[in-house]
């Protein structure tokens, strides 16, 4: 195996396993849904922009679903898996157009993460009604869920600022541009 492979492997679980636990460690209860609001976006969205397409997927993916699993929310496993890939992949194929057109890399940052954050919410609201059979009721998780991409918009950006200003070498991190 490549030491590249090697590199995006680990960097993959790593990640995975910060979200996970992101989303394990504050968790603040939504008594309407029986569900909860968690920072574990702030990650995924990291994943997005430091690890990748593939690579940042799969671990927002998995360590959003590896937490739904560990809290006893089996029944979401499926479609976290799917919606926190979707933002992952999302978020990095639009911050990677942007930077393309050389476009700023704030404006880069919150466009692909605001994407992302409706892709989550949408997501949600769709697997629930749906899937889950909650019809119309499922848009009881709208509000949190909003709360939830607001707080981790913010929180992701500036955890990439201080990356940015502290210079860190984009070799560090596999996607990172």
């Amino acid at each position: 195996m490549k030491d590249h492979t090697i590199r995006h492997l680990v960097m993959a679980a790593m990640f995975a396993a910060l979200t996970c636990v992101a989303t394990m460690s504050i968790r603040i209860p939504t008594p309407v849904t029986g569900g909860y609001v968690n920072v574990g976006d702030t990650i995924v969205l990291l994943s997005a922009w430091l690890l990748g397409g593939f690579y940042g997927a799969f671990a927002a993916g998995m360590g959003s679903a590896l937490a739904d699993l560990l809290a006893g929310y089996a029944h979401y496993v499926p479609g976290t898996f799917l919606i926190k890939g979707l933002m992952a992949l999302a978020a990095y194929l639009l911050f990677s157009y942007f930077t393309k057109k050389q476009t700023p890399k704030t404006v880069r940052y919150l466009v692909s993460a605001v994407v992302a954050e409706v892709i989550m919410v949408a997501g949600y609201f769709l697997y629930a009604s749906l899937i889950l059979g909650k019809g119309l009721a499922a848009a009881s998780s709208i509000g949190g869920n909003l709360l939830q991409g607001f707080v981790s918009i913010i929180l992701a950006t500036a955890c990439v600022s201080v990356l940015d200003v502290a210079k860190i070498p984009a070799g560090w991190f596999p996607g990172r541009q």
